[in-house]
């Protein structure tokens, strides 16, 4: 009696170890933090969703010494790197360079080397930093440091240094499009001595007169805010010109 109660303990223990082991391999699995190139896989492939839209908003440019109001704007994107400011009343003063006020375009190549920078917090939101180095010679990029909210693969600020055109920095907020990784607004900064204005735009200060150049080491920014998004309904190339 004694011997077949032993053999029937061990036949229950058995599958309770097994139970136990389950559970702890997959809390293991969900506790498994992601490497950088898993990360920023993982957005790139939320962006992805998206392959084209057409986007209405609102630009504030606060350059030092430009004369340029609030003004209504569409952009237009379509996959992989087309992307176009069209603004009433005028030409969008933003810099030229490989560039640009796109999202997207801190991902529109998979030749790079993600190092993890480390944790930190963007106001209340927890943030992974990802540093980018492309490994192409002929890339104008040098560097790309990106703040990612791993929890929703939200990219909430970039900061990104070229050859030729300085270092930008790009700080998004995100709202109902979040699910699509589109922000509802960007502030694009920048130092205005690496400012290339865009051909036939000429700067008019207070007094009423031209100046050829812009002020040196001043910051300048761009703020876009968009209120919708028309997404994946088609973009032409006639949009974009």
């Amino acid at each position: 009696m004694t011997i077949f109660s032993k053999h029937k303990n061990k036949a229950n223990v058995l599958p309770v170890m097994l139970v136990l082991t389950s559970y702890f391999l997959l809390l293991t699995s969900f506790n498994k933090e992601l490497t950088a190139d898993e990360l920023v896989k993982k957005v790139k492939a939320k962006m992805d969703k998206v392959n084209d839209y057409v986007a209405t908003g609102k630009m504030k440019t606060d350059v030092v010494f430009i004369k340029a109001p609030v003004a209504n704007i569409k952009s237009y994107y379509k996959k992989p790197n087309r992307f176009a400011i069209k603004r009433d009343g005028g030409v969008s003063l933003l810099p030229k360079g490989g560039v640009s006020v796109n999202v997207s375009s801190l991902l529109l190549t998979d030749e790079y080397t993600a190092i993890d920078a480390g944790k930190t917090t963007l106001g209340t939101t927890a943030v992974r930093i990802i540093k980018l180095l492309p490994l192409s010679e002929k890339s104008d990029v040098v560097l790309t440091t990106m703040y990612i909210d791993e929890a929703n693969l939200l990219i909430r600020k970039a900061s990104t240094t070229t050859k030729e055109n300085g270092t930008y920095d790009m700080e998004m907020q995100f709202g109902k499009y979040a699910d699509w990784g589109l922000p509802d607004k960007v502030v694009f900064s920048f130092n205005t001595k690496d400012y290339k204005l865009p051909k036939g735009i000429t700067l008019e200060y207070d007094d009423g007169s031209k100046k050829p150049e812009l002020p040196k080491n001043k910051k300048g920014k761009v703020e876009i805010t968009y209120s919708s998004y028309v997404i994946n309904k088609g973009v032409t190339d006639a949009m974009l010109k």
